[in-house]
């Protein structure tokens, strides 16, 4: 796991860009699809809104694993989460969590019965993030090919596991 610290900097890094991709299992076959944050913290713990009878809520009941990527090309900033996923029917969180975006998808409001949470629960990961500019990394992309080393741009962390 990773300490409240770290938490919050991973928060910091996906909290703008706001839409993941969470990687379920269809039988053995890896499928992905877009899912937007709508909590404003993290400890741990990802909510996403889904349908009860969504196919990725019959995949986390076959199988839990899950993992949870984010990225913007623009700041540098690559997350990959992966944990275990579950159903829950929490209708404090719910009420918590629920907003207009949201309610687009749910016309029927949040008392719907096919409104869900899925909450995945984040075991490990690992961020990559570079703070230099294009030119710069274009240049160590151009200096590790010539001395055949790796380029330098940018932090890459894993944490958990």
């Amino acid at each position: 796991m990773s300490s409240p610290e770290h938490k919050q900097k991973i928060w910091e890094m996906i909290k703008d860009i706001k839409v993941g991709m969470l990687v379920t299992l269809d039988d053995d076959v890896p499928r992905a699809r877009p899912m937007h944050l709508v909590q404003d913290a993290y400890d741990g713990t990802i909510w996403f809104y889904t349908r009860r009878s969504a196919e990725k809520v019959t995949e986390t009941d076959r199988d839990q694993d899950v993992c949870l990527t984010f990225s913007d090309q623009d700041e540098g900033v690559y997350v990959s989460l992966s944990g275990k996923a579950q159903l829950t029917n929490n209708q404090a969180l719910i009420d918590k969590y629920w907003n207009p975006f949201i309610a687009a998808w749910f016309p029927e409001g949040k008392e719907d019965p096919e409104v869900a949470l899925l909450e995945i629960k984040v075991e490990m990961g690992e961020h990559w993030m570079s703070t230099e500019s294009k030119a710069f990394q274009l240049y160590e992309f151009a200096k590790a090919n010539i001395t055949h080393t790796k380029p330098n741009i940018g932090e890459n962390e894993k944490f958990g596991g």
